[in-house]
């Protein structure tokens, strides 16, 4: 995996160089949360699962925030076969956001970071990106606007979180949002992610992901 931006934003496959394709699909996701990055890329995964069967392999790891590049190589050197590791992680209160995304990328890990938090990134399923400030405020609104679209309550550990947010709203029109956002960011001139409110980087992660949708099975 290549260096990106500061941002996160990063190299398409075809331009990297310093990394052997895996033959497989192979992804390890360390977060620092309790559970909604979890139980969001395990739906990914598993909405994909029927097209691919076992061909796309994503193991996410628990960990906090100060441990997250240390975790993630930690288990790239037991388990060499994860060949795209990311870190996701929100803005929130983490002090040394911008630095842990730098060191990340210099150590070929990608970064789905979110600022303030991944209910902004969640809410784009939803056609916008509200400026939230905050994380409380974030997950508030965010479940106000949930339970608008399914008539209850915003559970961060929902095991079907991901499919109900595929069920009412767009995950190529959010992943455009974010894409948009980080954009109009840059030409504000804000470089460090910590400034870039709201933002998000997920949709890259997402968006590597979903292509296994759409590979013949004699690709991998």
């Amino acid at each position: 995996m290549s260096k990106g931006s500061r941002t996160g934003q990063r190299q398409s496959r075809s331009e990297r160089t310093n990394r052997r394709k895996p033959e497989l699909g192979y992804y390890l996701i360390v977060t620092d949360t309790e559970g909604t990055e979890r139980v969001y890329f395990n739906g990914l995964r598993d909405s994909i699962k029927p097209i691919i069967g076992d061909k796309l392999i994503i193991k996410v790891v628990e960990t906090k925030n100060r441990n997250l590049i240390k975790e993630a190589k930690d288990f790239l050197s037991e388990l060499p076969q994860y060949a795209e590791p990311w870190i996701v992680f929100d803005r929130d209160k983490v002090k040394n956001f911008d630095s842990i995304i730098e060191n990340a990328m210099n150590s070929n890990i990608g970064v789905a970071w979110s600022n303030p938090c991944i209910e902004i990134w969640l809410n784009s399923y939803f056609g916008k990106m509200p400026n939230y400030q905050n994380s409380t405020i974030c997950c508030r609104e965010f479940g106000k606007e949930f339970q608008k679209k399914f008539n209850q309550e915003y559970d961060k550990v929902d095991d079907r979180l991901y499919l109900k947010l595929l069920s009412k709203g767009n995950e190529e029109e959010a992943i455009q949002i974010a894409e948009r956002k980080l954009k109009e960011h840059s030409c504000n001139g804000k470089s460090k992610p910590s400034e870039m409110i709201p933002a998000t980087t997920v949709h890259q992660l997402v968006g590597e992901i979903r292509q296994y949708k759409n590979k013949p099975l004699n690709s991998f």
